[in-house]
């Protein structure tokens, strides 16, 4: 389901916002199937990938934004035809970490900007995913991918504190010896 690398991510880094993508610590990134069962698939990747990056601890903020981009992207992002098994998966679940950043990415084929609702009116049955994603991460915002790729990407940002995300800890030094 999973890929790790950061060649492939090339294309989503163009609507980011300012950082060296040469000092992305680590990517991981994930074909998403165009059926609503991905977003669970979304989340088991996400748990895997943070967990394996030590940043277990911020999974629940982190995977509420990333189920809330997956379902606007399955819900708004394909054509109504395309929600079904297909071959090549339109959807994909990019993750970037750099040491106090971590950036996730999400990109469809739709060239449609994604709308925010109005936060006051809670039933309106769309936008209010945009305004968890808005609430949760530190910003968040999207951008048409050019070149070979068509769509667009829509991403969130969360600033990390400095412990977290960086390389594993070394083995504690033995204990002297008197």
């Amino acid at each position: 389901m999973g890929t790790n690398g950061s060649t492939m991510l090339e294309p989503v880094r163009q609507g980011l916002p300012p950082l060296d993508p040469a000092s992305v610590s680590n990517a991981a990134s994930c074909a998403l199937p165009p059926r609503y069962e991905a977003v669970r698939e979304a989340r088991q990747f996400t748990r895997g990938t943070l967990d394996q990056w030590r940043m277990g601890d911020r999974f629940d903020d982190i995977c509420l934004v990333v189920s809330e981009l997956v379902t606007n992207a399955l819900r708004h992002g394909l054509p109504g035809s395309a929600l079904c098994p297909a071959q090549d998966p339109p959807v994909r679940l990019h993750l970037m970490r750099w040491t106090e950043r971590l950036v996730c990415a999400v990109r469809d084929p739709s060239h449609g900007s994604p709308v925010a609702g109005d936060s006051d009116d809670f039933s309106a049955e769309s936008g209010r995913g945009l305004f968890m994603v808005d609430s949760f991460a530190d910003s968040w915002g999207w951008h048409p991918l050019g070149g070979a790729l068509s769509g667009k990407v829509v991403w969130a940002l969360f600033r990390m504190p400095p412990e977290q995300g960086g390389p594993p800890p070394s083995a504690p030094p033995p204990p002297p010896s008197y």
